[in-house]
């Protein structure tokens, strides 16, 4: 049986509101075991006799059945959350400065919000120092970023995440959500 870890896109933001116990009680009635959700971004973890994509595809088909809502999901198996910990360049947060993970669930799909994060940001100079981020590639499905506080919803990356061309296949996590959810595997 595998461990996975399940990050739903878009979740309590942007006008969908879903109750964590509602995803809870969704997930524990799929062929899985060991449904726990975490924070209210929508992180949950379980396990099944499934690949990652079977996974994916379950979790999706029932949020959008349960919810009514075009729900997308990255579903990360649990040595792959801990290596994500583990490459990542910088520290979870500073006073200044916070750590965020963006995952994918299709490799192109960052190269891409790579591209039209650059050209956003080639196309605003104005926004200046408060949006630079820095950015170092993890995985082939996982790129960390990090930008000064207060700034993160104009930051280049997390603009270009916005756009409707990565709705379905990328979503950002605090370097923190992450170790919250890597704890919860213990």
């Amino acid at each position: 049986m595998a461990e996975y870890a399940v990050f739903l896109r878009g979740v309590n933001v942007g006008g969908i509101t879903l109750k964590m116990a509602d995803v809870r009680a969704t997930l524990a009635a799929l062929p899985v075991s060991g449904v726990k959700t975490l924070l209210a971004s929508g992180n949950a973890i379980l396990s099944a006799e499934k690949t990652t994509n079977e996974v994916k595809d379950l979790v999706e088909r029932a949020l959008r059945s349960d919810f009514g809502y075009d729900a997308w999901v990255v579903v990360l198996p649990r040595d792959e959350v801990d290596s994500l910990v583990a490459a990542c360049p910088y520290p979870a947060d500073g006073p200044a400065v916070h750590a965020y993970i963006t995952l994918a669930s299709d490799p192109t799909a960052l190269d891409g919000l790579l591209d039209t994060a650059a050209a956003l940001a080639e196309s605003r100079p104005e926004t200046g120092s408060s949006a630079e981020t820095e950015h170092t590639r993890l995985s082939p499905m996982a790129l960390a970023w990090r930008c000064p506080k207060g700034s993160t919803l104009d930051a280049p990356i997390s603009k270009a995440s916005a756009k409707p061309a990565f709705k379905a296949t990328t979503t950002t996590r605090n370097l923190r959500t992450l170790l919250k959810v890597q704890a919860a595997f213990a």
